[in-house]
């Protein structure tokens, strides 16, 4: 029975995956070399004599060295253009970032803004003219004006001022004696509407009047001429068709509404 179990234990060994062996790590032979290469990146400045060995992606140059164990030192990589000198540091930048080619290169208008340009006067481009007082007037200022004149200056202007003063005489119209009948003093008289039928008209004929009232200017005209012909009880023209007394359609009762 012991026999059958140490063979079954024996088997299920054999059988188990095996753990790969790590290595002495990337980059370092041994703890010590890994902890000189911490001690001097803490310092500032990366150690020459420590090799790197094995560091992947990395290939040797013609021109570096090995070392007696055939590894390759942070040295030979920088003689060799591989990677950052040792010790150098970065200079900072002492100027602008070029512009690069094919962008606009941006105008520096505050700077622009800044220079006076001189403009000088022509005769097509006169110089401005200065003016002591462009704001407000300053006649109510008595020190101001004390300054530029005088009691006796202003007692002679007063003086022509009053005699170039004229009054100019108005001239009113002149109105003939024979001015028509008044139309205003028949719109008083009258009662009836306009439309309202107080005369008898003979025949009245539509296109006579239309033809008859065109001949006048205004509805006034057509009133005054009728009345100066015999209205309104007599109607030459036929300007009053429906006998109301108004020729050519006048209205008497702006006249009326006026007087009240």
């Amino acid at each position: 029975m012991r026999i059958q179990l140490t063979a079954v234990a024996l088997f299920l060994a054999a059988c188990g995956p095996q753990v790969p062996d790590s290595g002495p790590g990337v980059g370092f032979g041994d703890y010590e070399t890994y902890s000189q290469e911490q001690a001097a990146r803490a310092a500032g400045s990366p150690s020459a004599g420590v090799p790197v060995t094995g560091v992947p992606g990395t290939v040797a140059s013609a021109g570096a060295t090995r070392s007696a164990d055939g590894s390759i030192t942070l040295d030979d990589l920088a003689s060799a253009g591989i990677g950052a000198q040792p010790g150098a540091v970065a200079a900072p930048p002492t100027g602008p970032a070029a512009t690069p080619p094919g962008f606009p290169r941006q105008r520096d208008t505050l700077a622009e803004a800044g220079r006076s340009v001189q403009v000088e006067a022509s005769p097509t481009n006169a110089a401005p003219v200065l003016v002591n007082n462009p704001g407000l007037s300053d006649e109510q200022d008595f020190d101001a004006v004390s300054d530029r004149r005088s009691i006796e200056g202003d007692a002679a202007r007063l003086e022509q001022a009053q005699a170039n003063y004229r009054v100019v005489q108005g001239n009113t119209p002149e109105r003939t004696q024979d001015a028509g009948p008044n139309i205003v003093a028949y719109a008083l008289q009258t009662t009836n509407a306009r439309g309202q039928q107080i005369y008898r008209r003979f025949a009245p004929s539509q296109g006579r009047f239309q033809r008859n009232c065109a001949e006048y200017r205004t509805p006034d005209a057509a009133q005054r001429d009728f009345l100066a012909r015999g209205g309104p009880e007599r109607d030459r023209r036929g300007l009053d068709p429906d006998g109301d007394g108004f020729a050519c359609g006048w209205d008497p009762a702006p006249f009326r509404a006026a007087r009240g």
